[in-house]
């Protein structure tokens, strides 16, 4: 479906978001036919029973535990990344062997429309049901009952979710968001790491669950970080971003307005970009400097072309300052020190960690992806998907053999019974490797 109709794929992307050829191929395609691929070469093994250690009381029975289909799931997907977000949860929901609803953004209107459009096409109506509307009709939609809920938005959206899921004590995944910071501390390359992070911010115009919300630095550290960033602005999409092909726009005009309203409540000084158009739906590419923890820019995540910068005293401090908040999705560290990477690799929880880079650890389906807190429950990609949508049955096949033996467990109880029981369930029945004590137990009857 993805090879066949990629131009169509690409076309409704950029109407929705004038998502760049390049960042759609990278960011929905890339990702998607690589967790296929992972998925189609690796599913023989994740499916094989695995095999699990036996006390001498079960040694001679087989135990194992077995992958089977949760049933019929539901996957509610956002809109900033239409297609990924959609589909790749619906990898692992096929590999795991179940039957899905799928819930597309009506925000991104024009890739719902297609998805509705192509999916019919390609996979099984009996199996993979499409539903399109708002959120009347979500909301309609929770009333059923479903094995799994896959949902990928916002905190606020994710509470709805929980409380409809709680009726039926349907099992959720929430992949949802939050501020995720940038700290940068000790020796580093200014100039590349000002380059990786105007990527990973300004990538989808910021509208990124994995983006960089905010970052860190010391004061001495800012005053060299600002040109280094105001230059690789410059380098990436001209001095006038809003005729670059390059930069995405917001995706709606209340998602303008909302980022706006933030942008004019901020304290903080802009010192690059700050311009918009609001028929454009366009906002260069902004960073701040002087912001405050309270300022109205770290109250919620930004979601958008914003990167506020915030002054740290100290290594400490920084890691006191990520550790005050809400456990982000990810969490990126800029610095030449193994000794700073390390230290706040063990200091902190976030849903993921990358040093000198940002977003690139989502492109990679053997790490799983996923929050922690209030940043998400559960994680998918790769395998993880497919244990997300897997239920894990605890097996243990038994014949007829030592019938004697089980004469320990019934009645009527006694001491010494009761010590061979406690004794051949142990850990340390585990290493005999001869049958004498079976002959024992039994003798013992």
């Amino acid at each position: 479906m993805v090879n066949e109709n990629e131009e169509q794929i690409l076309k409704a992307l950029h109407q929705d978001l004038a998502k760049p050829k390049f960042e759609a191929i990278l960011s929905e395609l890339v990702i998607l036919t690589n967790e296929l691929h992972y998925a189609i070469s690796n599913l023989r093994s994740w499916m094989q029973p695995e095999y699990v250690s036996k006390s001498l009381a079960t040694r001679f029975d087989d135990c194992f535990v077995q992958r089977e289909p949760l049933g019929v799931v539901l996957i509610i997907a956002p809109w900033n990344y239409p297609l990924q977000l959609l589909l790749l949860p619906l990898v692992g929901a096929i590999a795991a062997g179940n039957c899905a609803v799928i819930k597309p953004s009506e925000i991104s209107l024009a890739t719902e429309n297609l998805m509705a459009e192509l999916i019919p096409r390609y996979l099984s109506q009996d199996c993979y049901a499409v539903v399109r509307g708002g959120p009347e009709e979500t909301k309609a939609l929770l009333e059923n009952r479903f094995d799994h809920i896959f949902y990928t938005g916002s905190q606020s959206v994710a509470r709805s979710i929980l409380q409809a899921a709680s009726v039926h004590l349907t099992p959720v995944t929430l992949e949802l968001g939050g501020k995720c910071p940038g700290f940068i501390y000790g020796h580093v390359n200014i100039v590349a790491a000002a380059r990786r992070l105007v990527w990973a911010k300004f990538f989808n115009a910021g509208q990124s669950c994995v983006a960089p919300d905010y970052l860190l630095c010391t004061r001495a550290t800012q005053d060299t970080l600002v040109p280094a960033l105001r230059q690789a602005l410059e380098d990436f999409y001209g001095t006038n971003p809003q005729t670059c092909p390059d930069l995405s726009r917001i995706v709606s005009p209340r998602h303008w307005t909302r980022l706006m309203n933030l942008l004019g409540r901020s304290k903080g000084k802009v010192v690059v970009g700050g311009e918009s158009n609001e028929e454009d739906k366009y906002i260069a590419p902004t960073v701040l400097v002087d912001v405050t923890e309270d300022d109205a820019l770290m109250e919620e995540e930004i979601f958008g072309p914003i990167l506020p910068i915030i002054t740290v005293e100290s290594l400490e401090k920084g890691i006191e300052f990520i550790n005050c908040r809400e456990k982000p999705l990810a969490l990126y560290v800029f610095s030449d020190e193994s000794s700073v990477i390390n230290m706040v690799l063990e200091k902190t929880s976030s849903g993921g960690f990358v040093s000198n880079d940002g977003i690139i650890h989502m492109s990679l389906p053997g790490l799983p992806f996923g929050g922690v807190g209030g940043s998400g429950w559960g994680s998918y990609h790769g395998r993880w998907g497919f244990e997300t949508f897997s239920h894990r049955k605890a097996c243990m096949l038994r014949g007829w053999a030592l019938e004697r033996l089980n004469g320990l467990r019934y009645p009527p109880y006694r001491d010494d019974k009761l010590g061979w029981l406690r004794w051949t369930a142990s850990p340390k029945s585990r290493d005999q490797s001869n049958q004498t004590s079976i002959y024992t137990c039994i003798s013992t009857l």
